[in-house]
C-alpha cells in the first residue's frame, strides 16, 4: 500500500514537472526558434525540397576518401532510424487521445518549422565536429557550444543532461511501447519482451556506430513502407471519414475549445502543449542529435547533410506520424479508452484481418532501430565527459535497463521522457540561434570546410 502510494506519488512529481518544462515558454521558444530559423535561410524546407530529395540517392563512390565513420546515407538512415521510433506510433496517439484531434495540427506545424532547426544541428554537426588521428569522430552541440561559442561550460552541461536523458529514457519509452502492443496483440509479457529486445539491442550496439549504421540502412526503409502500407491501407478502407478527421484537426487546433468526443473542453493551449511534446519527440528536432549523426557522415559538404536532416524531418512529421493520427481518428480507436501503441493496433484491426500484428512488428522496427541509434548519441555525450573509456560499459548499461523500461508504468515512462529530453533543449537553442549567421553562409555555399580536426583537449 505504502510502495503504490511512493509510486503514484513519484509518478505524479514526474508528471507535473513535465507540464512545468512543457509550458507555454517552452513552446514558444521552440516554435520562435524554428520560426526565426526559417526566416534567416530564406525557407529552405521549401526552395531546397528538391535538392534535398534528389541528395538521397546513394552515389557511388561519393564518400571514398572523405573524412567520417559512416557513409551519407548511413547517416541519414541512423537518423531515421533513430527519430522513427514508437514516437511516431504510440506518442502521436497518446498526444490524440490526451490533447484531442487538434494536437496533431500542432505535430504539423512544429514539424514544418522544425526541419530549419534540424538543418542547422546537421550543418553545425560538420563543421564543429573533431576526428582524431585513428579515425575517431566526435560530434554534436558540445561542440558548436564549445567551440563556435565558446561556451564550454554550456557544452559541457548539454552532455550531461543529454548524456543522462539518452540513458535513461530511450532504453524505457522504446520497449515500453513495443511491450505493450506485444502484450494486447500477441499475449507476450512484457518481462520476456523487454529481455528479448536487450539481447537483440546487444547484437548490434556493442559493435559500434559502424554496426549501428549497417543494421539502420537494411531497416530503416523497411520500417516505413511497411507502416506506410499498412496505414494507406486503412485510410483508403475509411476514407468517407477523412474529412471529418480533418475537420476534426482544425477545429480541436483553433477553435476556443475542443469539442469532440472524450476529450470534451479540451483548450488549444493543451492541444499545442501535446501536439509540440510529441513533435518534437517525433522528430527531435531542438534536441541536438542530428548534429552526432550527421557530424560523423563521411562528407564535406555540410549543405548536403542539413538538406538529409529536412528530408529526414519530413518523412517523420508529415508521412509517418500522419499515418498514425489520421488512422485512429478515422476508426475512432482514439476514443476507444486504450493507451499507447495499443490504439493505432486497435485502428489497424477494424480495416483488416490480423492489422495488429502488422502494427506490433511496425512498433518492433521503429523502437528496435530508435534503440540502436539512440545508443550512439548517449555515448558520444557521456564520451565529451569521460572520454571514450566510457563508451563500452555504457553500451552495456543501455543493454541492460531495456527489459526495466519495458515493465515500467507508461504515464511515468514518457512524462520523464518529456522532462529530459526537453532539458537539453534550451542549451541546444542558444548554439543555434548565436550560430545562425554560419549556417545560412554554408547554405549559401555548395561546399564548406568540414571544420577543425583533432584530438579535444
Amino acid at each position: 500500500m505504502i510502495a503504490a502510494w511512493m509510486l503514484d506519488t513519484f509518478a505524479q512529481g514526474i508528471a507535473d514537472a513535465s507540464n512545468a518544462v512543457f509550458s507555454a515558454p517552452t513552446l514558444f521558444l521552440l516554435l520562435g526558434t524554428g520560426v526565426f530559423l526559417t526566416l534567416r535561410l530564406g525557407f529552405v524546407q521549401v526552395r531546397c525540397f528538391g535538392e534535398g530529395l534528389k541528395g538521397l540517392l546513394p552515389a557511388s563512390g561519393a564518400d571514398t576518401g572523405r573524412p567520417g565513420a559512416i557513409t551519407t546515407f548511413q547517416a541519414f538512415a541512423t537518423a531515421l532510424a533513430a527519430s522513427i521510433g514508437t514516437g511516431n506510433i504510440a506518442g502521436v496517439a497518446t498526444a490524440v487521445v490526451s490533447g484531442g484531434p487538434g494536437a496533431v495540427f500542432w505535430i504539423w506545424v512544429y514539424g514544418f518549422f522544425a526541419t530549419a532547426i534540424k538543418f542547422c544541428e546537421a550543418v553545425l554537426g560538420i563543421r564543429f565536429r573533431r576526428i582524431g588521428p585513428d579515425g575517431h569522430v566526435s560530434a554534436g552541440p558540445m561542440h558548436y557550444l564549445a567551440d563556435g561559442l565558446g561556451l564550454r561550460w554550456l557544452g559541457l552541461l548539454y552532455a550531461l543532461v543529454a548524456g543522462i536523458a539518452a540513458l535513461t529514457t530511450t532504453p524505457m519509452t522504446q520497449p515500453n511501447s513495443i511491450a505493450v502492443v506485444f502484450e494486447s496483440q500477441l499475449g507476450i509479457a512484457p518481462r520476456t519482451t523487454g529481455i528479448g529486445l536487450a539481447v537483440l539491442a546487444a547484437l548490434v550496439i556493442l559493435g559500434g556506430i559502424r554496426s549501428i549504421g549497417r543494421a539502420a540502412e537494411q531497416l530503416s526503409p523497411l520500417k516505413v513502407a511497411l507502416y506506410l502500407g499498412g496505414g494507406l491501407y486503412v485510410l483508403v478502407t475509411h476514407a468517407a471519414a477523412l474529412p471529418a478527421a480533418f475537420g476534426a484537426i482544425f477545429e480541436g487546433a483553433l477553435a476556443p475549445q475542443a469539442a469532440l468526443g472524450g476529450t470534451a473542453g479540451v483548450g488549444v493551449m493543451i492541444a499545442m502543449r501535446y501536439g509540440l511534446a510529441r513533435g518534437i519527440y517525433a522528430n527531435e528536432a531542438g534536441y541536438g542529435t542530428a548534429a552526432v549523426v550527421y557530424g560523423s557522415a563521411k562528407s564535406d559538404d555540410p549543405r548536403r547533410q542539413g538538406l538529409n536532416a529536412v528530408m529526414e524531418v519530413f518523412i517523420v512529421s508529415f508521412v509517418t506520424s500522419s499515418i498514425s493520427a489520421l488512422t485512429i481518428l478515422v476508426t475512432g480507436a482514439w476514443k476507444a479508452g486504450l493507451k499507447s501503441t495499443a490504439v493505432v493496433a486497435a485502428a489497424f484491426d477494424q480495416s483488416f484481418p490480423h492489422g495488429g500484428w502488422v502494427v506490433a512488428f511496425c512498433v518492433f522496427l521503429f523502437g528496435y532501430t530508435t534503440l540502436i541509434g539512440w545508443a550512439y548519441y548517449g555515448e558520444q555525450f557521456l564520451e565529451y565527459l569521460l572520454g571514450r573509456r566510457v563508451g563500452v560499459p555504457y553500451r552495456w548499461i543501455y543493454c541492460l535497463l531495456i527489459p526495466f523500461g519495458a515493465v515500467s508504468r507508461v504515464d511515468v515512462v514518457w512524462a520523464w521522457g518529456d522532462l529530459m529530453n526537453a532539458l537539453q533543449v534550451f542549451p541546444n537553442m542558444v548554439g543555434l540561434l548565436g550560430l545562425s549567421g554560419l549556417v545560412a553562409a554554408a547554405l549559401a555555399a555548395r561546399t564548406a570546410s568540414s571544420g577543425p580536426r583533432g584530438t579535444r583537449g
